[in-house]
């Protein structure tokens, strides 16, 4: 039997000798030079000498997945001692021989617990068990395990090439009694030869690709690459071949370089945009019985502009307020693009239609659609309805897809303008106007005009933003729109006016138009030229006539177009002053000289020169400035040494004692004057006297009730007419808790405002007076704030006649008195109307 094993090993070493590499030679029992190594495993031709061995190793094979139970027995190395000098029975044992490498190789993947693998033996023992074989290395008593009495190596583990290619394990025989080593230790390899047993991965699976749509056939789309654990180097384990499982016919996969490429034309985006290919891998070059993996690629086709835009609608409908602001929207349009992203993109444009003027179209980046907004400002009354041609296009084409086009689509759309109730409307929509400062208060200065742009033309009536005017300047009229002054005018003070008026609807006081009035106030001459500034000069005792002491300017308020012309001179009453003139330079200013010289501060330390001061305006206005002048002593280059006079000087000074006594005077004497002016308040009778002096519980009537303009006792008209001259007629009454220290300014409202025939400016101007009066009595006064004017036809209209009657009184008559009372007629009359608007 053990020859029977014999000859099965070697013949099975015969049949693999051709997978062996320099076996034979590496295995030499004697230690081989590196340079007669090198030589071996050179090309070169090399001399063939017999070289001692001491070990003979063998190549051996073992068949993987051995099921037996018993250990396969592989071959038997032999060793052939070398006896030492003096000692021809003893093997020779040397410790520090060196070791050499000897390959055995064993198929990886041994499921069996008991793999012989090989086997030691040494030419010394004779089989009595006097030889002990030991292994120590990699894996030695783990993974592989020797009979200390044969020498068989046997694997006791699982051996996988993947997980180690190879052990190096050290072999000796020992004497069993004594322990010393028979033979030096020897050094070998076992490798572990590969089978094919690990199929093919995709370390990098699953895979996405994208490929563009309609892309010709073979068009690339990824390359996959699959991984064999075996060895390449041997057979076919781990030659891959690839091939498509899933896919087909729209892609093809290189069976060698696994590059999955298009394999069907006009592939649609819109028809199926995502695929699963399935990819195998197979080794053993796809032969039967090969290993094969597989991986899933997930193909996304991406989009081309290869789809035109198209209207759903021919034909859109909309409608509009005409009080739409500009830029509001009227309505969208949509074309419709199978396509995604920039190839989806569109641009609308209005390319005909009559309201291409009065209407844009804008493109809604996010959903592509086309917003229809207000271009112009919109008039029921002028157009009721548009019509407008919109056209969508695609900014963005492709050559090679241009036969699939025209990428572009026309729609029509109609839109109707719907009738509002608009604001009044000013005409124009902007007014400037210019006025002189000295007009008159209630004078017009400008007809506002409005108008309701509606069908229906309501009535306007018209106000003043008082925000604009806060200082109450200007009026306007409730129905004309006449603007008028109701305060004088300064452009000193304020050269500039804007103000806004408003327009109302009588029907509808929600509907409010409003415009702005620029008005600038033109200057007149009302201001005379006056010094900037207080001037003061000095002149030396030894000056000579026609010396300049001083150069005066002046200023005007005022602001005439051709400028500032100013003339200087002496008033008046100093004309033929001996002392000083005037030279006026014609620039605006003038130079003060002396007509004579030799001053003396003991005779007249300061003069007081007035200057007239005249502008070129018309009226010409002047003022008259004061110069003071100085004399003052001075040395010979004009330089003042002093201007206080010797002779006014105090020989003696004042004493301590008597400067107190001086101010001790001033103090008593303000005393005085205060318990004076304490005592006159405490003497004021109050206006009303109350003996319980509770003021919370005071009852004032107020029986003074006008009877209309039959009724002149109660009050004369004409003391509104002409009120300076009533003040002088009789004593104004006064009040008794306070008597007026200045006389009212408003005393001298210039008559022509009163006797104006415009009702207006003569309500205006009284108004004014009444505001600007500080001194007006607040209680048990009247103030007439309109009236008929002369030769008024309605007679009284007081209530208190009517009144009296119990009877019904007919209204009738009304409708006699003329157009100014229409509208009373309206309201008394028999007729029976539709309510009043007002």
């Amino acid at each position: 039997m053990s020859n029977a094993k014999s000859w099965l090993g070697l013949s099975m070493s015969l049949y693999f000798w051709g997978l062996m590499d320099l076996t034979t030679t590496v295995l030499s029992g004697t230690p081989t030079p590196p340079g007669k190594l090198e030589a071996l495993l050179s090309d070169k031709p090399q001399s063939h000498s017999r070289t001692k061995r001491s070990w003979v190793w063998n190549q051996f094979f073992v068949l993987e997945e051995y099921t037996g139970t018993d250990p396969l027995y592989v071959g038997k190395p032999h060793a052939q001692g070398t006896p030492r000098k003096g000692h021809p029975t003893q093997p020779y044992s040397d410790p520090v021989r060196p070791t050499h490498q000897r390959p055995v190789k064993v198929f990886d993947l041994c499921w069996v617990c008991h793999l012989h693998v090989t086997k030691l033996h040494s030419d010394m023992d004779r089989g009595d068990g006097s030889i002990k074989y030991i292994l120590s290395g990699e894996g030695a008593g783990v993974v592989f395990t020797i009979d200390d009495t044969t020498g068989d190596i046997h694997a006791i583990q699982r051996l996988d090439r993947e997980e180690r290619a190879q052990y190096t394990l050290r072999a000796q025989a020992l004497d069993r009694r004594t322990g010393r080593p028979m033979e030096p230790e020897s050094e070998f390899i076992i490798k572990i030869q590969d089978i094919n047993d690990n199929e093919p991965k995709f370390l990098d699976g699953p895979y996405i690709a994208t490929v563009p749509e309609m892309s010709p056939v073979g068009t690339s789309v990824i390359q996959v690459t699959a991984t064999d654990a075996d060895d390449p180097t041997y057979g076919n384990s781990a030659r891959v071949v690839y091939s498509i499982l899933q896919g087909q016919p729209y892609f093809s996969v290189d069976s060698k370089t696994g590059v999955i490429r298009t394999a069907l034309m006009n592939m649609d985006r819109e028809a199926k945009e995502y695929y699963e290919v399935i990819i195998q891998a197979k080794d053993m070059g796809g032969q039967l019985g090969g290993l094969a993996g597989t991986t899933t690629v997930n193909v996304t086709l991406s989009d081309v502009n290869d789809n035109p835009p198209r209207f759903p609608q021919k034909h859109y409908q909309m409608s509009v307020l005409e009080s739409a602001p500009i830029s509001s929207t009227v309505g969208r349009v949509f074309a419709k693009d199978l396509d995604e992203g920039i190839n989806a993109e569109m641009k609308y444009t209005i390319v005909d239609g009559d309201g291409a003027d009065a209407f844009d179209i804008n493109t809604d980046p996010n959903f592509q659609v086309g917003i229809i907004t207000v271009k112009k400002p919109l008039s029921f009354e002028s157009k009721k309805s548009y019509t407008l041609k919109v056209e969508g296009a695609n900014p963005h084409l492709e050559m090679r897809f241009l036969n699939l086009g025209p990428f572009q689509d026309t729609t029509t759309v109609h839109i109707s303008v719907e009738d509002v109730d608009e604001p009044p409307v000013f005409e124009p929509g902007f007014y400037f106007v210019e006025v002189p400062e000295d007009v008159a208060i209630g004078t017009t200065i400008q007809i506002i005009s409005a108008k309701d742009p509606d069908v229906t033309n309501n009535s306007i009536r018209y106000s003043i933003d008082r925000s604009s005017d806060p200082g109450r300047f200007f009026y306007v009229d409730i129905t004309t729109g006449a603007l008028m002054t109701a305060r004088p005018l300064d452009r000193e003070e304020f050269s500039w006016h804007n103000i806004t008026v408003l327009a109302m609807e009588m029907n509808n006081p929600s509907q409010v138009g409003s415009v702005s009035v620029t008005i600038k106030v033109l200057d007149v001459n009302d201001n005379a030229p006056e010094f900037p500034r207080f001037y003061e000069a000095f002149v030396c005792e030894n000056a000579k006539s026609g010396q300049m002491i001083q150069t005066v300017s002046a200023v005007d308020q005022d602001d005439p177009r051709d400028g500032q012309h100013f003339h200087y001179s002496l008033a008046p009453e100093a004309a033929n002053n001996p002392n000083f003139t005037v030279r006026d330079n014609q620039d605006n200013t003038a130079q003060i000289l002396t007509r004579r010289s030799s001053f003396r501060q003991q005779e007249q330390s300061v003069f007081y020169l007035p200057i007239l001061i005249s502008d070129n305006g018309q009226p010409v206005l002047s003022s008259t400035g004061t110069l003071t002048i100085q004399v003052c002593s001075c040395d010979d280059n004009g330089h003042v040494l002093s201007c206080s006079p010797e002779a006014y000087m105090l020989p003696v000074s004042l004493s301590r004692g008597a400067l107190i006594a001086i101010l001790a005077c001033i103090f008593v004497l303000l005393v005085l004057v205060l318990l004076i002016l304490s005592m006159r308040r405490h003497r004021k009778q109050p206006y009303i006297i109350d003996d319980e002096e509770n003021i919370h519980e005071n009852i004032v009537r107020y029986d003074d009730e006008g009877g209309g303009e039959e009724d002149t006792e109660a009050f004369d008209i004409a003391a509104m007419w002409n009120p300076r001259e009533a003040q002088v007629a009789g004593a104004p009454k006064t009040r008794q808790d306070m008597l007026p220290e200045i006389e009212s300014l408003s005393r001298y409202v210039p008559q022509t405002c009163a006797v104006s025939s415009t009702v207006h400016s003569y309500v205006l101007a009284k108004l004014y007076e009444a505001d600007m009066d500080l001194w007006a009595p607040p209680f048990d006064s009247l103030q007439t704030y309109m009236f008929e004017g002369d030769g008024s036809v309605a007679g009284s209209l007081s209530s208190l006649q009517s009144a009296a009657s119990d009877s019904e009184q007919s209204f009738d008559f009304l409708t006699d008195w003329g157009p100014r009372f229409r509208k009373l007629a309206e309201l008394y009359g028999a007729a029976e109307g539709p309510a009043p608007l007002w």
